[in-house]
């Protein structure tokens, strides 16, 4: 079959199952009247729980069967696991329709993925015409740090009379400036208003980093946004790459940063073929530079032809915990009027939970999951929401007491684990020589070999028209001679391609194992994830894609997770609020529903933050399908301090949960009064041991 055979109606019975919204949205701009890329820009607002993704799998399969050819289709998603998801729903929909062809129909939507892995292979396709290598190599963000730390120090910014931003505080500012589009000394004073007055020295530095990035043949994840925005305002090259796509379909798009929308309404200045799906109330990000303005300016920039279809049926919480969600999130100062509603009835409300302190909440909470599992709820089926990380110190401490083994997101990533990038640095040196960062890290896991070393060796490779024969003629310190060659042979023989993809990571590894024994006193419990790193590589089909790819996408490994139960069928989650968004638990607790935590002390500047913040709580209660705590305690201890000490504030329920809006709620106490009574001490007369102490020796 022709792969833009259109097919008829008749077989169109896989829309059945959308309600009429859902449809609507889905069969926008596809009638046997009109060309399928002329349609009419379409803003999908889609509340918590509606089928978002459902529905936009939906769309892309429909536009298939309707005759778009699926290989002129961009889907640009913000994980490659939701574009592997979405990927898979559409084949199942298509095979509804071609049967058996139905999974390679899908198959060629060869353009589906994250907003950087897309640029970095836009990029690397148009690199001659840019005048990059294409072999450029990408750091993620704790090597985009390093090196700005050592360009930092080259222009002796390290050493100033005053206290100078440190590297990870000087990439977050160069960060958000290039993904917000917006001046240096903007995103100062609003962002970072105790470094406005090395504004002159940061220009210096970021210059100096770009030149260091281009030098060496790397780009850093804002360059893979940057480069492609900047290709885009070359006419030339912005019309090859626009005429690619007959359709751009874009997911979670109140999380796009100004960057992000500038590309999209390159690739289509007249919003005809676009698609984008989102939800205001859910804009969560700016931390990120995300704007919710790009969703809600949406209508206004396609003025008057673009389409906005919003799905209110929620399918996944009932109508008591709506109700009150829908009042949170109805006095946001603006968005999109919309009034989540579900058929799943219940007479319980969502419960605002009054307790004393920290530890009663604790208590409360770890009493109503064990009540929740003995009544068949799964611990996997509960969830405890945090605005940060460190508020659940407190209740892991009793979860522990109480054996109750849980799961806590939010630590150290997977690439993140020294022993994992010390690999990679020595993979990604093999594939780019130029690559000072990788170069600094894999020299310096030999033994006697120090930063200074370390240098001689980048230069000599640096100065040199072949890298590698430079590297094999340095002369190592006496300390490194009995293990140089090995190092010498390794990379060479990588260098070459003597052998076959993913061997070469089964290569990195055996040379690297001594040196882990020598550098790390848990080797042994480290080489699990050497073992998982290598079952990764398998499923790439190149050193180059598996370096982009997993630098652009990292997995989650065992050291992402805190408490992980190990042999235990069963366990708890704890997640922070950001992290929880796209998830749903039966029952959710939500740690300090009380300002100063909700909203966040540091995030009441203007009313912006504030109004995410909002944002925030509607989040974390839609994550609930049948039962929402949010918990008030009385006292509860500020940013910065530990619940080990007696430094607290004495706290009052969000400014989100006015008194008009408790009617939505079962406002409680715990311990109730009457159980607290019951569980009160027995006057008692004092008895005197003192005297019986006297006694003893008389």
């Amino acid at each position: 079959m022709n792969i833009a055979t259109p097919i008829i109606a008749a077989t169109t019975g896989y829309l059945d199952k959308l309600n009429a919204e859902q449809r609507r949205a889905v069969e926008h701009g596809i009638s046997a009247d009109a060309p399928l890329s002329d349609s009419a820009p379409l803003l999908i607002i889609a509340g918590a729980g509606s089928g978002k993704t459902g529905t936009l799998a939906h769309r892309v399969a429909h536009l298939i069967v309707s005759g778009a050819d699926p290989r002129r289709i961009l889907l640009l998603t913000f994980s490659r696991r939701a574009a592997a998801e979405m990927q898979r729903r559409v084949e199942r929909i298509t095979a509804q329709v071609f049967g058996a062809n139905g999974g390679g129909m899908a198959g060629a939507m060869s353009w589906s993925g994250t907003f950087h892995a897309i640029g970095a292979r836009l990029l690397r396709e148009h690199a001659r015409d840019i005048g990059l290598d294409p072999a450029f190599t990408i750091h993620d963000r704790e090597d985009s740090a390093d090196l700005m730390n050592l360009v930092r120090h080259e222009l002796g910014m390290s050493n100033m009379h005053k206290r100078f931003p440190m590297k990870g505080t000087c990439l977050s500012i160069y960060s958000r400036a290039v993904n917000a589009t917006a001046p240096l000394d903007e995103t100062l004073g609003n962002f970072f208003p105790w470094c406005a007055e090395w504004e002159g020295e940061l220009r210096t530095l970021f210059a100096a980093y770009v030149e260091a990035k281009q030098r060496q043949n790397v780009l850093d994840y804002d360059d893979l946004l940057l480069y492609w925005s900047q290709v885009m305002l070359e006419s030339a090259l912005a019309a090859e790459i626009a005429s690619r796509f007959d359709h751009v379909m874009v997911d979670e798009y109140q999380d796009t940063n100004r960057l992000q929308a500038s590309i999209l309404l390159a690739l289509k200045p007249d919003g005809r073929g676009m698609t984008v799906v989102g939800d205001d109330a859910q804009s969560i990000y700016s931390f990120r530079a995300a704007t919710v303005r790009n969703i809600l300016d949406f209508p206004g920039h396609f003025s008057p032809r673009a389409t906005v279809v919003t799905l209110e049926r929620n399918y996944r919480s009932t109508q008591a915990i709506l109700a009150a969600a829908n009042a949170v999130i109805e006095l946001a100062s603006e968005r999109f009027t919309k009034n989540l509603w579900s058929d799943r009835a219940s007479a319980d409300k969502p419960a605002v939970v009054n307790v004393a302190d920290d530890v009663a909440q604790a208590g409360y909470i770890v009493a109503s999951i064990l009540k929740n599992r003995e009544a068949g709820i799964a611990l996997k089926q509960q969830a405890v929401l945090f605005r940060t990380s460190s508020h659940s110190a407190g209740l892991e401490v009793e979860l522990t007491r109480k054996n109750i083994p849980f799961v806590k997101f939010g630590g150290l990533k997977f690439l993140e684990a020294s022993h994992i990038k010390d690999v990679l640095a020595v993979l990604r040196f093999v594939q780019n020589p130029r690559d000072r960062v990788a170069g600094f890290r894999a020299a310096q896991l030999l033994p006697g070999i120090g930063p200074g070393t370390a240098g001689k060796l980048l230069d000599k490779m640096a100065a040199s028209g072949d890298p590698m024969r430079a590297l094999s003629e340095f002369k190592p310190p006496a300390a490194t001679r009995e293990c140089w060659q090995e190092f010498d042979d390794t990379l060479g023989m990588l260098s070459r391609n003597a052998v076959s993809w993913p061997d070469d990571i089964g290569a990195i590894v055996r040379w690297y194992t001594p040196h882990m024994e020598r550098i790390h006193e848990d080797a042994a419990a480290r080489e699990a994830d050497l073992q998982q790193l290598a079952q990764i590589a398998t499923s790439y089909p190149s050193r180059e894609r598996f370096l982009t790819e997993l630098t652009l996408d990292p997995p989650d490994a065992t050291s992402d997770q805190s408490g992980t139960p190990l042999l235990d069928e069963d366990y708890l989650i704890l997640s922070t609020i950001h992290s929880a968004k796209g998830q749903e638990w039966n029952s959710v607790y939500l740690l300090n529903t009380v300002d100063g935590c909700l909203p966040s002390d540091l995030s009441t500047g203007s009313t912006t933050e504030i109004e995410e913040e909002r944002r925030l709580l509607y989040v974390a209660m839609t994550r609930a399908r049948d039962q929402l705590h949010l918990m008030v305690p009385q006292r509860f201890f500020t940013h910065g301090q530990h619940s080990s000490g007696d430094r607290h504030v004495y706290a009052q329920r969000t400014r989100f949960i006015p008194n008009a809006m408790l009617k939505h709620f079962d406002n409680r106490s715990w311990p109730p009064p009457r159980a607290a009574a019951a569980g009160a001490q027995p006057q008692r007369a004092p008895v005197d041991l003192g005297a019986k102490m006297r006694g003893m020796w008389k």
